[in-house]
């Protein structure tokens, strides 16, 4: 679950384990790779996946040491 870093609940304003809370589930996010569903509460934002190909297969090193392939 995706959550304020301060609180169990989605609400930022209480603090560590309130008790007597509703969870408001905003959206669900499949995460196909992972194979996971992530249930975003209150204004959550996630950091976005990597790619399915590392950026580091397009980099090339030659004899002379020149790097190529860097974006």
């Amino acid at each position: 679950m995706a959550k304020t870093q301060y609180s169990l609940s989605d609400n930022a304003k209480f603090l560590g384990a309130p008790k007597d809370f509703t969870i408001h589930v905003r959206e669900f996010m499949p995460k196909l790779g992972a194979q996971f569903i992530v249930a975003l509460t209150g204004n959550v934002l996630t950091m976005p996946g990597l790619p399915k190909v590392p950026a580091a297969n397009g980099m090339e090193l030659s004899d002379d040491g020149t790097i190529s392939g860097l974006y």
